[in-house]
């Protein structure tokens, strides 16, 4: 339902009206069940639109529009391949492919209500969505020192790979960090330059007129960047996923260029190629266009350094937990190292770094957590944290190598000091989640006693369904009620 995703999306975006926040708002909507239920996909419609109807600023209605808008363009494309299936060519297939990706609403609502954006007028016209003329591009961006991103270079190629635009663009700010290492811009590349980003909105437009495709890997950065509204785009990051099925990994294109095209898009450790990138986002779209290829795609192999295996890697941490409150969660001996942190981001990693393998695994292997694996194959266990403001905080703890946990042999030994070199306040830290451990045998805790936590959870999550169930059925109960 249209209303849920929306209301979600709020939520992620942290949004509040003139009730508050969407759980503040149930509190005081249902005075009986309040945020107790509070999935947007259990409540009833009209809950949903109170709720909505609470946004009042314009740019919060702005903003809902948009949204709303992306569902539109959603449901004309699909209007349109129920009417005309034998019309729908290869390429705007892939269009509407993009469009129903269950993350093209929360990535592609740009904020092109405000000044400085392009917006690409829309045409129901046969003609207009039969077009099958392709454009790729690809951005850099280099970090302005008031945190903000801003456009450097833009390269776009035709569907004959034929480079139609090159050019490096001045920020009307000042910049903070070419990141070289990342872009492959530098300082002398800027010099003399004079080209705005005014300038290659005007490129665009024409280049994308009557009804041209945009084509693009995680293309909805680079449209941010040229403060470009698009209707018909094709995103390569949403055609592919890796057969473990995770949603939320998308391949990246160096590893679909090496998976689909069968070649290395750049040596590993080398800066991005802006002109590369757009070619081969081309190529991966004409491949699924010509040739059909499989949009599932084998897991990558990783390479790990032999020094890399004595570290955990903490990710998905968000912004607001320090350094030391890691440190009250992660069992071990060790030193955290940040890795660098995106502007504006909401979430960072970082390594714990441990003397040894050994020392890394059996620390993996004493959190308390059901082990599943990552996007590549490798052990991760989630984990809540509290920080010391007292907010619980949700991350992820990740092996660095595929290799499965620890034998038995291994786990159930005593992770005793002179065994493994773990000071007492280190080994102390481990706290189990009915909290009845004593500190003494924290260390006495192995992955064999997972089980038994595995089943308390099931049964917990069991307990908490059936409570939702009946809670579900209050809410349709009252529904009724209050109609009749």
């Amino acid at each position: 339902m249209v209303l849920v995703q929306i209301v979600k999306l709020v939520q992620t975006r942290g949004m509040s009206g003139s009730r508050g926040n969407w759980k503040e708002f149930l509190n005081f909507h249902d005075k009986k069940i309040g945020a107790s239920l509070c999935d947007p996909a259990r409540r009833t419609v009209d809950d949903l639109i109170a709720f909505l109807k609470t946004f009042e600023q314009e740019d919060e209605l702005k903003f809902i529009e948009k949204v709303l808008e992306c569902y539109s363009i959603r449901d004309a494309m699909g209007q349109f391949h129920k009417d005309s299936p034998d019309t729908e060519t290869p390429e705007q297939r892939l269009v509407r492919a993009t469009v129903e990706h269950p993350r093209y609403p929360i990535e592609y609502s740009f904020p092109s209500y405000e000044e400085g954006w392009v917006v690409m007028k829309r045409s129901k016209k046969l003609k207009y969505l039969k077009s099958t003329v392709m454009v790729a591009i690809d951005c850099e961006m280099v970090l302005c020192e008031d945190g903000t991103e801003a456009l450097a270079r833009v390269c776009a190629v035709d569907r004959h790979l034929q480079v139609k635009l090159d050019k490096f663009v001045m920020p009307n700010k000042e910049i903070a960090d070419y990141r070289t290492e990342i872009t492959g811009i530098e300082a002398k590349d800027l010099e003399g330059v004079t080209l705005s980003l005014s300038d290659v909105q005007r490129s665009l437009k024409k280049l994308l007129s009557h009804g041209s495709i945009l084509v693009g890997h995680g293309l909805s950065n680079d449209l941010r960047a040229l403060n470009l509204d698009h209707s018909r785009v094709i995103d390569t990051s949403y055609l592919f996923k890796y057969e473990n099925e995770r949603p939320n990994e998308r391949p990246s294109l160096y590893n679909l260029c090496k998976s689909v095209l069968g070649f290395e898009l750049r040596q590993k450790g080398s800066p991005h190629n802006c002109l590369d990138d757009a070619i081969a986002a081309m190529k991966l779209a004409i491949a699924k266009v010509e040739n059909g290829v499989d949009s599932v795609i084998p897991l990558p192999e990783v390479e790990v350094k032999e020094v890399d295996m004595s570290k955990l890697l903490l990710h998905m941490i968000p912004i607001n937990v320090s350094i030391s409150d890691l440190d009250s969660i992660i069992p071990g001996d060790y030193t955290i190292e940040v890795k660098a942190k995106r502007p504006k981001a909401e979430k960072y990693s970082a390594f714990a770094i441990y003397k040894s393998q050994q020392e890394a695994d059996e620390a993996f292997c004493t959190l308390e957590s059901i082990q599943t694996a990552d996007a590549i194959g490798r052990p991760q266990k989630s984990i809540n944290i509290k920080t010391r403001s007292g907010m619980t905080a949700h991350i992820w703890v990740c092996k660095m190598g595929n290799g499965g946990s620890l034998d038995n042999s291994t786990s159930k030994k005593r992770l005793a000091k002179d065994e493994v070199g773990l000071s007492e306040s280190k080994r102390s830290r481990v706290v189990p989640t009915n909290g009845e451990m004593k500190e003494n045998d924290a260390s006495s805790y192995s992955c064999d006693d997972h089980l038994k936590e595995i089943e308390r959870l099931r049964k917990e999550i069991g307990e908490r369904d059936t409570e939702i169930a009946h809670l579900n059925k209050i809410v349709v109960a009252l529904t009724r009620k209050q109609g009749l």
